[in-house]
């Protein structure tokens, strides 16, 4: 019976949900909120690990874990295994991975993990003088601005291929309509051959030989 009623109690347990693990890609500064603009809390060398939490749907930054301490690190400086290699954490891969896309709640990420740092007590300017916008384009990931890139690079290859063809057809349409003013102008030569060549009858009204 104890076993049984032990056994209901951890089924009805909640489970702490699980961090991907993760390495640092290069020396990079582990921020108090999710760019570059957020004071730095350490600094994570090359190679070492780490567990990510989240990361943002609309920027590639991670929430992740370091030796007890909590911040944020850009995903172009994170990497993790996936089918016996190493991938940078990038959105088409946050559910392979197992990691959830999270949001940046600053008052309560703030006093949850950093009310001993001393810029806790700037947090008021650090709260309202964010500046996402000014580093969104650069921290864009990878995959993104390659796609942008392959997109553009298509236009201008469907722009000049326009350009070229447009020459080839003027030219064709010139040669056609080149044509058909020649054979308008021989069949108007042969007319008037014609002409010069027959009799014209002049007729009397009533004449048999004139037609209505």
């Amino acid at each position: 019976m104890f076993l049984r009623a032990a056994a209901c109690a951890l089924l009805l347990m909640p489970v702490a949900a699980s961090a991907a693990e993760g390495f640092a890609t290069a020396n990079v500064n582990m921020r108090s909120g999710p760019s570059t603009y957020y004071p730095a809390v350490t600094v994570i060398p090359v190679g070492e690990s780490l567990e990510i939490h989240g990361c943002l749907s609309e920027s590639p930054w991670c929430d992740i874990s370091f030796y007890g301490g909590r911040g944020w690190v850009a995903g172009r400086y994170v990497q993790a295994a996936y089918r016996s290699s190493r991938v940078y954490v990038e959105p088409e891969y946050y559910r392979p991975l197992g990691i959830p896309t999270v949001v940046f709640e600053f008052d309560s990420y703030w006093d949850r993990n950093y009310r001993g740092r001393d810029f806790y007590r700037d947090r008021d300017r650090w709260r309202h003088d964010r500046d996402w916008d000014r580093e969104l384009e650069r921290d864009r990931p990878e995959w993104e601005r390659r796609q942008v890139r392959e997109r553009r690079d298509s236009e201008r290859d469907r722009e000049r291929e326009r350009r070229e063809w447009e020459p080839e057809r003027g030219s064709d349409d010139d040669r056609w309509r080149r044509r058909i003013e020649g054979a308008e102008r021989e069949q108007s030569r042969r007319e008037r051959l014609y002409d010069g060549q027959r009799t014209i009858v002049e007729c009397d009204a009533g004449d048999f030989r004139c037609e209505e």
